[in-house]
């Protein structure tokens, strides 16, 4: 019996927050088990230089601060992405700011990157054996007037840590963050950011990613492609949260306002990753999240255009050893349809 069957019911009596922090302590002490290692060739991927030994990566949110990233990649994940991280730290938003829809099987969040800043966390991360791809996710600090200078400052502190760096224009918990994410500021700021990335004294800067909304117009897609590749960032991710509420929501919480994530976002998420892939001609890869919870979720993502896929809401109510479960049902589906490894399959519903 998978040990979460039996703590999931007791965490989830807890207020949400109050039993992440558990969890997060638990894995800091090595006190959740690890799986005995599921591995299998079909799955091996390598995207931006990186091998990857999965696919399956664990969405920023979890390990804002960067805290157990050891820990997860422990869990079976190919890649961890830690964050989002501000250039200054901050609370975030009053509590209560995160709520289960347990009949939706979905989370909403109104946290608002509550975070330790980018000098502690890159204090964490000095000392860490780089064995395992994560990534960092930067986000803007509530009160900058200079939002450019946040994702700079980020860069400049972070980079050498990380094998590829985010930039979260996408949260709507931030106001005034999803902005950016228009033709009058992206241009500047994947610019100003990118010429940041170079001034490093890196050989090799790290990957840099634009994580989008799934509430985007179609001018607002057709520019996000336009602008990217234009400018010459290494990728994109689809989707973030969604401020939208789909009529099929049932748990009382649907009201609450903040981000909503699980399979409620699965549909709407991957028909923009499609979108994207197609805008693009499938030339940035895209690191497909929002809904995924099966092997057969990763697998629509990577069909639609997906190199990686990301999950995190699912982890709520099947813990960990869902890792496992969706790498296996995911390598069977790739060797039915004739796949030999993952990038032969990213796109395939184009073609």
């Amino acid at each position: 019996m998978d040990s979460y069957s039996v703590l999931g019911p007791l965490l989830r009596l807890l207020d949400p927050e109050t039993a992440h922090g558990l969890v997060i302590k638990a894995l800091k002490n090595n006190l959740v088990p690890r799986p005995a290692p599921y591995e299998d060739f079909v799955l091996r991927t390598e995207v931006w230089n990186r091998e990857f030994a999965n696919p399956i990566g664990l969405a920023a949110g979890f390990d804002k601060n960067a805290e157990v990233v050891d820990g997860m990649l422990a869990q079976g994940f190919g890649f961890v992405e830690a964050g989002s991280v501000t250039a200054r730290p901050q609370p975030g938003n009053p509590r209560p700011r995160l709520f289960r829809l347990k009949k939706d099987m979905a989370v909403i969040n109104r946290i608002g990157s509550n975070s330790e800043g980018a000098h502690a966390v890159a204090d964490r991360l000095r000392g860490r054996q780089r064995v395992g791809v994560v990534g960092i996710n930067l986000g803007k600090n509530k009160d900058s007037r200079d939002i450019a200078s946040d994702y700079v400052e980020g860069i400049r502190v972070l980079a050498s840590f990380s094998d590829y760096m985010v930039l979260n224009v996408s949260s709507p918990n931030t106001p005034g963050l999803r902005k950016l994410q228009s033709r009058e500021h992206l241009g500047d700021l994947l610019a100003e950011v990118k010429a940041a990335l170079s001034e490093t004294a890196l050989v090799q800067p790290p990957p840099l990613l634009l994580k989008i909304a799934p509430d985007l117009t179609g001018d607002d897609k057709s520019d996000i492609a336009e602008i990217s590749l234009a400018v010459g960032i290494d990728g994109l991710i689809a989707t973030n949260t969604t401020v939208e509420r789909p009529a099929s929501l049932a748990d009382p919480h649907r009201a609450e306002v903040g981000g909503l994530s699980g399979p409620p976002l699965m549909a709407s998420s991957t028909q923009v990753l499609g979108e994207m892939y197609r805008l693009t001609n499938g030339a940035l890869p895209i690191i497909g999240c929002g809904g995924v919870q099966s092997g057969a979720d990763a697998y629509a993502k990577i069909r639609a255009g997906a190199s990686l896929v990301q999950l995190y809401s699912a982890l709520v109510y099947r813990g960990p050893g869902l890792v496992n479960h969706i790498k296996r049902q995911l390598a069977e589906l790739l060797k039915a349809d004739g796949f030999t490894n993952v990038a032969e399959a990213v796109g395939a519903d184009h073609r």
